[in-house]
């Protein structure tokens, strides 16, 4: 028995909120919105899919055979099944070109079996696919063994997160060797993360330049995990469509948020969205039926209009809003976006995850999509979570709870400018995108997470790059080499190490602090001996114990330790950090002690 998403038989039947969003939004748009229509979104070309996947895997280079599969830097970081996804796609691009420019040579095969097998591909169901199992590049098929399903639960009950090990790889092992679990119905399951030696790492913990190698990344191993599963991965063509000639509705994200930047700099939400989010939380949190209710429309377009006018100039207020017209305000918002804000490229994907029987699985997968959406959306797109987490955490007052909350959410997001399936009677669709906003609400903490693998894969290709193009010389290779390998022998006999952690200037310490680092010191520690230190000196320490008031490392809430610098720019580490083992990954970068914008990431259950 898999496990799954508890939707239960009250549940189940009370869809009548979804219907009467589906009815609402019916009703509200106007004539001029053009039906979708899924034989012109999708991309049906032959091979066309294919040569955009592996534009937006970083791959384009190999369209083409412009260089060989394992000369791309890309590459020679995948796992066996990540890289057997690539091939995959690789020869069907490769097949529908030949197919569609020139008539291909009659193999041998065909005349004594009269079956298509040339080139190592059949065709089934219209895909091509190829025999074997999955080869790495001059590898042998290897998968790790998981174990037990009592072995990834922890005490309490909680179901181990594996961050680890790929995700394709855990499925293939898993369905290699039929595992399954069970999950008592009408709870949430809890999962544990597992941090592993180098701790846990956030969207928020890496800078953007590390974050725009991800969504290659992940768009790979997403479509090696469906792989695996036999779940076809569809992506909708990116049609463009006009922003509305207006400042606030209706207008892409990059573009408003361009606008809000010159008011508040590196705002990653649109402005608008906070204003209604605190609204909202200000005189409407227990009001009964908040989100479900959505206003008066001429009060709704009378507030639109003045928004559009006002807003940037500061003279619009809140203060006479209703709570009912700012959630129907919310609710346009969302759907005014020119594209939706799950991505036109993107949204069969999200809608094709609730088909995933396992929960953990399904988990896995989002945690990739939210990966590959663009930085607006998929900032906006968390705020909005915390949002109707407030929102359902007082169900007791406002009678919303988080699946009447995801019912009234899932039409704004998932059917977007969309007629045709707005239909009554389509239980599955209603079912499965409530639960899938369910899902993204309760679990938004552990979706946020990049995994370590990808972390890992982004290490490499820094790496990678950086030796291909910064040592050309072949004797300068040799020396570094040497150099490197003798350094190499001699940590190797180290137990100990001191290494130099530097303190930003404002927390008053303008030299470096030595700390002795062992198999057992973790970034905690690190504030400790700062503390120590600091209560050592003589000068004034006031507003240093502000900071620094607890033994305790959480307290440390504006303070965080960083690695910069080596095979990453730059991440701020998990308390939990094992730092004799980050130095072994990344043995050149600084660490540093310095303020954090956020709050750093909880080790509960989720």
């Amino acid at each position: 028995m898999s496990r799954m998403l508890p939707i239960p038989a009250t549940r189940q039947a009370s869809l009548s909120d979804f219907w009467l969003e589906v009815e609402h939004i019916k009703q509200t748009r106007g004539p001029d919105v053009e039906e979708c229509n899924s034989s012109d979104s999708g991309i049906t070309e032959d091979g066309e899919a294919e040569a955009a996947w592996l534009q937006d895997a970083g791959l384009s280079t190999l369209i083409g055979d412009q260089y060989p599969l394992e000369d791309n830097i890309i590459m020679s970081t995948l796992t066996q099944t990540q890289a057997a996804a690539v091939r995959r796609r690789l020869d069907t691009y490769s097949y529908s070109v030949r197919k569609r420019w020139k008539q291909p040579a009659r193999d041998v095969r065909f005349v004594f079996t009269g079956k298509g097998t040339a080139d190592g591909f059949f065709r089934k169901n219209g895909k091509v696919r190829t025999f074997g199992p999955p080869q790495a590049p001059g590898g042998v098929p290897t998968l790790p063994r998981m174990g037990s399903d009592n072995q990834h639960r922890v005490p309490g009950g909680a179901d181990i997160f594996d961050t680890d090990v790929a995700y394709s790889e855990q499925a293939a092992s898993m369905r290699k060797q039929e595992q399954a679990s069970v999950q008592d119905a009408g709870a949430f399951p809890k999962f544990q993360l597992n941090k592993g030696r180098l701790g846990t790492t956030q969207v928020a913990d890496l800078t953007p330049s590390d974050m725009k190698q991800v969504p290659a990344l992940a768009l790979i191993e997403l479509t090696a995990l469906c792989d695996v599963l036999d779940l076809e991965l569809k992506r909708n063509k990116v049609q463009k469509r006009k922003s509305a000639e207006s400042q606030l509705f209706g207008v892409a994200l990059p573009s408003l948020l361009i606008q809000d930047q010159k008011l508040v700099p590196d705002t990653k939400v649109p402005l608008i969205l906070q204003a209604i989010f605190t609204c909202i939380e200000k005189n409407g949190m227990e009001i009964q039926g908040i989100l479900r209710i959505s206003g008066s429309q001429a009060r709704i377009k009378n507030l639109q209009q003045r928004l559009e006018k006002d807003f940037y100039d500061g003279l619009f207020s809140w203060d006479d809003v209703h709570p009912h017209d700012a959630s129907g305000l919310l609710k346009l918002f969302l759907r005014e976006l020119p594209a939706p804000l799950l991505t036109t490229q993107y949204l069969p994907a999200f809608t094709a995850v609730q088909n995933i029987v396992d929960l953990k699985q399904r988990l896995q997968a989002l945690n990739l999509l939210i990966l590959i959406l663009p930085e607006p959306n998929r900032s906006t797109l968390k705020a909005l979570l915390e949002f109707l987490q407030k929102v359902a955490a007082m169900e007791k007052t406002n009678l919303m709870s988080l699946w009447n909350v995801s019912t009234i959410l899932a039409p704004n997001l998932f059917l977007y400018h969309c007629g045709k399936n707005l239909e009554r009677g389509e239980k599955q669709l209603a079912e499965g995108t409530a639960a899938s906003v369910m899902a993204m609400v309760h679990y938004q903490d552990l979706l946020w997470t990049v995994p370590t693998f990808l972390v890992t894969q982004v290490r490499k290709l820094n790496q990678t790059s950086a030796k291909k193009y910064a040592f050309r010389d072949r004797r300068l290779r040799n020396f570094l080499r040497k150099i490197h390998s003798d350094k190499e022998r001699s940590e190797k006999s180290q137990t100990e190490l001191c290494k130099q952690v530097k303190v930003q200037p404002t927390l008053w310490l303008k030299e470096t602090l030595a700390v002795r680092v062992d198999e057992g010191t973790q970034a905690s520690d690190v504030f400790q001996q700062l503390k120590k230190q600091l209560g050592q000196r003589s000068w004034d320490m006031a507003s240093t114990v502000g900071f620094l008031r607890s033994s305790g490392s959480s307290e440390y809430r504006n303070l965080a330790l960083f690695e910069v610098g080596g095979n990453l720019c730059e991440r701020r580490l998990d308390p939990d950090t094992y730092l004799m083992d980050l130095y072994n990954v990344n043995p050149n970068a600084e660490w540093v002690i310095k303020a954090s914008n956020s709050s750093l990431p909880s080790n509960r259950a989720v």
